[in-house]
């Protein structure tokens, strides 16, 4: 197993101070998958003012923020360093903050983290490996397994049912039956958790090689029904008049199609989008003549839940917004059929998308799941239709910026009116012929603009 050079000097600085230090959880799981990177976590038997003391002229800077459980942070030539002193952590059954008890043992520490895949550990600068809970064994098999009982596990922190979903999509690994017994068992405990952390959490899975892998040990144990409770809904009965398509297959099939469009790395509004997109068909699902089933509006309504769940779960306000602008607009495109949208049409889709064109046209194009290939070559034909007089129509006028063709000073200018509501009406209205007719010019805009002014009663 290969060691940053960085970590056996520091090690060599905590023995001779008489403490210990050993790389330990992720680093060391990481390390014997050969993808070890430059974040290191550490355990220590040292408190962290000892800590602080002992890297306080050797690191290139520090940090303290997490230093209320035990934690300090280094860096060191690139390197970024977190150093926590041996501790146990418990949740009292009130309390969504931890209690932390430091410890002496590199073994009890180990014993109190969440997967024996975690639980190993190698002492610096002397390289001793610990495995007192057969974490290689599970990393060979490609197992999760706790340390100890996984009800002590998850009683002592309830966020590590999470971490097993996460890990699960992260590390493509399967759940130890125990483990997943003691989720279902244990799933309400979840909520003692800030909406904070479990958001990290899921960020981390949504954004994971296999999310799906998560998502279904999530659904299956009913931790989706505490954090995510729109997912499981999609799962919807079905009978022998009535057939629609499984929304909750579709649904993670989506995700998939979509992370496959991806350009750049895990998109986390592109797949959070992806995953919530049909979240408005439970409430919206109508049995029609025929043995039809409608969901009218369900990207409305979809909207909305999309919105009220991110922001429970305190994601960003920019997420939020970018999330359930998507979900609104997934259903748009199918109106374009056969490419008889006007151009004012396609000026109105991309001014409503805006800067999430891009992640529409990809959302859009994942919702196709459909087995029949002709119906699925059609569609896509027409996409690439839409997409082709979209590049049409930048290189003719500034589609992606539409504005009207006279600023508000101009407006002004033209009408004798100063700033105010009558003014923003006019802005309006030169708006909607911009998007209606395209470019026509200043002084058609401004004979257009006198014409409705006077229709109006604006200005003098």
């Amino acid at each position: 197993m290969r060691l940053s050079p960085v970590a056996d000097d520091l090690g060599s600085r905590f023995a001779h101070a008489g403490h210990e230090l050993a790389l330990v959880g992720g680093s060391v799981r990481d390390a014997l998958l050969d993808r070890l990177g430059n974040d290191l976590d550490f355990a220590t038997s040292a408190r962290p003012d000892e800590v602080l003391k002992i890297a306080r002229k050797w690191a290139d800077s520090q940090w303290d923020t997490g230093i209320a459980f035990g934690t300090v942070g280094l860096l060191k030539d690139g390197h970024r360093l977190e150093i926590t002193t041996y501790r146990f952590e418990k949740y009292e059954p009130n309390s969504r903050k931890p209690e932390v008890t430091y410890g002496d043992s590199l073994l009890e520490d180990l014993r109190r983290r969440d997967f024996t895949v975690n639980a190993m550990a190698v002492s610096v600068p002397d390289h001793t490996f610990s495995d007192p809970f057969g974490g290689t064994r599970d990393l060979l098999a490609k197992v999760l397994r706790t340390p100890g009982a996984p009800e002590d596990s998850f009683n002592d922190d309830p966020l590590r049912m999470m971490r097993a979903a996460r890990f699960a999509a992260q590390l493509g690994f399967e759940v130890d039956p125990g483990v997943s017994a003691a989720i279902s068992a244990m799933a309400d405990r979840i909520l003692k958790i800030s909406a904070e952390r479990v958001r990290d959490e899921f960020v981390k899975l949504i954004c994971s090689p296999d999310p799906r892998r998560g998502l279904s040990l999530m659904v299956s144990t009913g931790l989706a029904d505490r954090v995510l409770p729109e997912l499981p809904k999609l799962r919807l009965e079905r009978d022998e008049h009535f057939r629609h398509k499984d929304v909750y297959e579709h649904t993670l099939t989506v995700l998939e199609q979509a992370m496959a469009l991806e350009t750049s790395g895990p998109d986390l509004v592109l797949r959070l989008a992806a995953l919530l997109h049909d979240i408005g068909k439970p409430a919206t699902r109508r049995k029609e003549p025929g043995g039809r089933v409608s969901f009218h509006h369900h990207e409305v309504v979809g909207a909305k839940l999309a919105k009220a769940r991110l922001t429970a779960l305190k994601f960003p306000k920019d997420v939020v917004s970018d999330v359930s602008r998507l979900v609104e607009l997934h259903l748009r495109f199918h109106g374009y059929g056969t490419a008889e949208w006007t151009d004012s049409a396609v000026r109105r889709y991309v001014r409503d998308a805006g800067p999430q064109l891009d992640r529409l046209h990809k959302l859009t194009r994942s919702d196709c799941t459909t087995r029949n290939k002709k119906r699925a070559a059609a569609l896509w034909g027409a996409y690439d239709s839409l997409e082709e007089r979209i590049e049409q129509l930048r290189q003719q006028e500034e589609v992606d910026a539409l504005r009207p063709e006279l600023d508000g000073d101009e407006i002004g200018a033209v009408l004798g009116i100063p700033p105010g509501p009558e003014l923003g009406r006019a802005w309006r209205f030169l708006l909607e012929l911009r998007l209606e007719q395209g470019p026509i010019g200043k002084e058609a805009a401004a004979a257009a603009l006198r014409e409705w002014a006077a229709e109006h009663g604006v200005g003098a």
